[in-house]
C-alpha cells in the first residue's frame, strides 16, 4: 500500500496544529516537513523546534527533509527533535558520513536528489539509505508541475536493486499517483492537492486502494 505524507509546507502556518491533526485524523501514514535555509533552495522554513512541538502530539513517524547546504550543522537537533525519517541530499557533498549519525541516533536515513541531478549521484549510498527521495520539482516552493522524467529516475533506481522506499515529492496528485507507483514509487508526499481537499480521509483511502 502507497504510504501518504502529506507536506506542512501546503498547510496553514497560523494554524498549522489543526491542519496537520486533520491530516493524521484522515488516515495519513507520515508527516512530510521541509526544512529550507535560503540557500541551498531559496526559500525558508521550519526549525528543530517545528519538529519538537509536532512530535508533542503527532503520532505518525515524521519525515524530515533537510534542503540545506550544510545539512550537518542542524543534523543533531533534527534528531534530538524527533525526526523519525531524517533526508539529506546527495548535491550538498559526501554524505556517507551523515547516514551513519542518522542510523547511530535511531532514525532511518534518507538520500534526496533535484530534478536534474543524474541517479548515478544515488548509487553510492544505496546500501546506508533507507529512503530514496526524488524531487519531481524544483524544490522549494509548492504548486509546481511534476517533471515527468523523474518517473524514470524511479525505476532506474528500482532496477539497481534497490529495494526499500522510494518517496518522492512534488505535483502529486490522486490521478498521477498510480502511474509513479509503476514505476516503484512507494512513499507519496502531496501538498496542496491535500490540504485543499475537502475530503481529506476520502482522498487518502481511495489512494490506499491503489496497487
Amino acid at each position: 500500500m502507497i504510504k501518504i505524507a502529506p507536506s506542512i509546507l501546503a498547510a496553514d502556518p497560523v494554524n498549522l496544529e489543526r491542519d496537520v491533526r486533520r491530516a493524521v485524523a484522515a488516515g495519513c501514514d507520515w508527516i512530510h516537513v521541509d526544512i529550507m535555509d535560503a540557500h541551498f533552495v531559496p526559500n525558508l522554513a521550519y526549525s528543530p523546534d517545528t519538529v519538537r512541538r509536532l512530535k508533542e502530539f503527532v503520532n505518525v513517524p515524521l519525515d524530515v527533509h533537510l534542503m540545506m547546504d550544510h545539512p550537518e550543522t542542524l543534523l543533531d537537533e533534527f534528531l534530538k527533535a524527533g525526526a523519525d525519517v531524517l533526508t539529506v541530499h546527495a548535491e550538498t557533498g559526501d554524505i556517507s558520513g551523515l547516514l551513519d549519525r542518522i542510523h547511530d541516533a535511531g532514525a532511518k536515513a534518507g538520500v534526496a536528489v533535484k530534478p536534474g541531478t543524474p541517479e548515478k549521484m544515488i548509487l553510492p549510498y544505496l546500501r546506508k539509505a533507507d529512503l530514496i527521495l526524488a524531487m519531481t520539482v524544483e524544490p522549494g516552493f509548492g504548486g509546481q508541475k511534476l517533471e515527468e522524467s523523474v518517473a524514470r529516475k524511479i525505476r532506474a533506481i528500482r532496477d539497481a536493486g534497490y529495494s526499500d522506499e522510494i518517496e518522492a515529492d512534488g505535483g502529486i496528485r490522486e490521478d498521477n499517483l498510480q502511474w509513479l507507483m509503476d514505476h516503484g514509487l512507494t512513499v507519496a508526499v502531496m501538498g496542496t492537492a491535500l490540504f485543499r481537499n475537502e475530503d481529506m480521509r476520502a482522498a487518502i483511502e481511495r489512494m490506499h486502494a491503489f496497487r
